[in-house]
């Protein structure tokens, strides 16, 4: 009885662990997951996407050490807009993709897919939810 109880715990943690994929947004590339109940941006990989408080609609203001930490969702040099996913500029001259016009990032402590440690971050960094 005791095993089945910790195998039964174990499928229910790897259910979790994987989630589902409602919708594949920019070819696959970005999709909508669900994690914990809540429709949230990930890459094709299943690796949660964030956004910054301190970002202004197509605008990012994550350089540095902000962006080591906060990796943006880099877009190819010929990359355009696509429904609500749009381009914007960083001061390098690369490219990076935005949901809503907000700049998108990933947390460098998210470690497998569906991991969600960035959110609350400083206060200013989210799940970024469709």
């Amino acid at each position: 009885m005791k095993l089945r109880s910790i195998l039964a715990g174990a499928a229910a943690l790897a259910l979790f662990a994987m989630p589902a994929f409602a919708t594949d947004y920019l070819g696959g590339a970005v999709k909508s997951t669900d994690i914990g109940g809540k429709m949230v941006l990930t890459d094709a990989n299943g690796m949660t996407l964030y956004i910054f408080d301190k970002d202004e609609p197509g605008v990012t203001n994550c350089y540095e050490q902000c962006a080591i930490n906060w990796p943006p969702l880099m877009a190819d040099a010929s990359a355009a807009a696509e429904g609500d996913f749009t381009v914007v500029d960083r001061t390098d001259g690369t490219k990076m993709w935005a949901y809503k016009s907000m700049p998108l990032y990933y947390w460098k402590d998210d470690k497998a897919p569906g991991d969600i440690t960035g959110d609350g971050v400083g206060g200013v960094w989210h799940l970024a939810i469709e």
